[in-house]
């Protein structure tokens, strides 16, 4: 096993959680922004506000994306799997 090959194989893990995750992290993001210019604009400041649409859209887009993120992940499983018998020493 090389060194090169495991940077590869942390970088390949590493883009792969990240994508996993980014569906999930911008919906929460974007809720967060709408009702933190809500609040802004009504000068409503309470901070339990923001919680449960950002639950809710989280939840959302987790179902939403949950057959594309099991793609990427069986994706990547097969590859580690396939480069387990490259790795013999």
């Amino acid at each position: 096993m090389t060194p090169e090959f495991v940077v590869d194989l942390g970088q390949n893990a590493v883009r792969t959680v990240l994508m996993i995750a980014a569906p999930m992290l911008i919906s929460g993001l974007l809720i967060g922004l709408l009702v933190s210019i809500f609040q802004a604009a009504t000068q409503i400041n309470e901070q339990t506000m923001t919680f449960i649409p950002k639950i809710v859209a989280v939840l959302v887009s987790l179902i939403v994306a949950a057959p594309w993120i099991i793609q990427v992940m069986i994706s990547f499983t097969n590859n580690v799997f396939q480069s387990i018998g490259t790795v013999g020493g």
